[in-house]
């Protein structure tokens, strides 16, 4: 597009407002403004002069106020909505999450998980709008502060006249000692701690121009923030899992690729001496002891390189550590930290397989309850079959033995007893306080001998590399949010026209602190306050 030419000669880029040069106003509205819009200087911003590609269309789009504003309005309202319910990861893993927000939270629970609300904040869409939040704020913030920039790194001290007289701030002083009250207004100026320019008899005093840069370094600061946010949903960012480890074995570090593995050599739980008189009180009013404190003595293992794929994994010990409330296990950026325990929990069930009329014993089958086998031959004939396994049994709405877990809280079986006698196998339900003979003709029958439990702990991983971008994020926004509130942009332009001194002066906001700078100067040289247009405007209007 072709260039916008002063009458002072220079070449302004198409959309220009104020001359880069001298500010005289460019086009007939700006001419007949009685103030000249100051916000950007004036300066020609992308998104108000091309408008013509499909880029220009996108840039102008995301560079808007208004849109960001919707934008953030959309968020919020999504991010609301996120917690009406808790979050899928925030519910037992034990259960089915289509079923647990149906009985827990009725009709509204299972329309919540259809719409896929249960997982709001790292669905596309969500990640969408974050997205589209941070091209908003770069956009935005490129496409106002280029200009600002170049507008006030190059600006010059002598100005039009059309541009100081349109000020907010304007004042004319008749003297014929101009020289001499320009001289003292300079030192006064340096004095107040402006930046003082002077050119061909003119004065430009500047101060607080760091300030218009808090806004944008507020945006650098969101920008960081939300970047900091997508990435926990990028793999190998951001890890929060739950592990839990039973006494005596190891598991897989989740979130590690199986890299690393945690064993669990013991957990015990202390309690507050009952004879320390410091506790004392504390323990009768909870009505017995007092937990002191939680561990879990800990080995962690890291998986060495066999080449062999399908093998069993060689472990290599790197670290014991005693894992308690608040003192975590750390590795490799993460930690592992004390969450729960389970005390007494099943590991195997003893039974034996007896004749019922003898009560003689064919045998004894030890089972293990996470891991048991299909059958169990004990000689001489006799067999036992695990026909159907319920670790945590129930009965289903259709009458049906079921599980509602894999965890055996209440575990049950279907057993199929093979002797000399019954070749083909008799069928017998057992579980807890429950032995049944399935068709009621059983010669044989599984009795409970013995069961043996463990404790179990469960570990929280966590892993976190966003946390620097989001503190650095953070510090920036607070930095640029301090910057752009406390501080202002403040100008005083003095300059001698035809036997006057005309003063103008311009603030991005905190008008009385430059009211204050044109009292202060008056007094000590005598230039007439510049008088406030906005207010004589505001009266004419009435």
């Amino acid at each position: 597009m072709n260039q916008a030419k002063c009458d002072c000669g220079h070449l302004n880029p198409y959309g220009t407002q104020l001359c880069e040069h001298c500010g005289k106003p460019l086009g007939e509205k700006n001419k007949k403004s009685p103030l000249v819009d100051m916000r950007y200087e004036g300066a020609a911003r992308r998104s108000q002069t091309y408008n013509k590609s499909f880029v220009d269309k996108i840039w102008n789009f995301f560079s808007s106020v208004k849109v960001g504003i919707w934008i953030i309005v959309l968020t919020l309202i999504a991010s609301s909505i996120g917690t009406i319910f808790p979050q899928e990861m925030y519910i037992p893993n034990t259960v089915d999450p289509a079923q647990h927000y149906k009985d827990e939270y009725g009709a509204a629970g299972q329309i919540y998980y259809t719409l896929g609300f249960h997982n709001l904040y790292g669905s596309w869409w969500y990640m969408a709008l974050i997205a589209s939040l941070g091209i908003s704020l770069i956009i935005a913030s490129i496409d106002r502060v280029v200009p600002l920039y170049r507008v006030l790194k190059n600006q010059r001290v002598t100005r039009n006249t059309g541009f100081l007289k349109r000020q907010r701030l304007f004042g004319r002083t008749n003297t014929e000692k101009t020289d001499d009250i320009l001289v003292k207004a300079e030192a006064l100026l340096e004095k107040r701690k402006f930046k003082v320019r002077t050119e061909n008899g003119s004065i430009l005093a500047e101060k607080g121009r760091f300030s218009r840069w808090g806004p944008y370094i507020n945006h650098l600061g969101l920008i960081i923030f939300l970047t900091g946010a997508m990435l926990r949903f990028f793999p190998g960012m951001y890890v929060d899992e739950l592990v839990w480890v039973r006494e005596g074995e190891t598991e897989v570090i989740p979130g590690t690729d199986g890299e690393y593995y945690i064993g669990n050599e013991e957990f015990f739980i202390e309690h507050y001496d009952e004879d320390d008189k410091t506790f004392s009180a504390a323990m009768e009013r909870a009505g017995g002891p007092t937990v002191q404190n939680y561990q879990t003595n800990a080995v962690l293992y890291k998986k060495e390189e066999t080449g062999t794929i399908g093998a069993e994994p060689e472990l290599e010990e790197v670290k014991k550590d005693e894992i308690r409330v608040n003192h975590p296990l750390r590795f490799n950026n993460y930690a592992l930290y004390q969450m729960d325990y389970k005390l007494n929990e099943l590991n195997t069930m003893t039974f034996t397989l007896d004749n019922r009329e003898t009560g003689e014993s064919a045998g004894t089958v030890e089972i293990d309850l996470f891991d048991p086998q299909d059958e169990y031959d004990l000689g001489d004939g006799y067999k036992v079959v695990i026909d159907s396994y319920f670790p945590n049994f129930e009965f289903n709405d259709d009458g049906e033995p079921s599980t509602i877990s894999s965890i055996p809280d209440n575990p049950a079986f279907i057993f199929q007893m093979f002797s000399p006698e019954h070749p083909d196998g008799e069928y017998s339900f057992v579980g807890i306080q429950r032995n049944e003979d399935v068709f009621g003709e059983n010669d044989y029958q599984m009795s409970f001998a013995d069961v043996d439990t463990k404790d179990v702990t469960a570990l929280t991983v966590r892993k976190d590399l966003t946390l620097p971008f989001i503190i650095t994020g953070g510090i920036i926004f607070m930095i640029g949010l301090v910057q752009g509130s406390y501080w202002s942009h403040r100008r005083i332009w003095l300059q001698k026209v035809d036997g006057e001194i005309w003063a103008a002066g311009h603030a991005n906001k905190h008008w009385e602190s430059l009211k204050k700078d044109f009292r202060a100067l008056s007094e000590e040289t005598g230039i007439q306050v510049p008088e406030d247009q906005s207010a004589l405007k505001a009266n004419k209007d009435k």
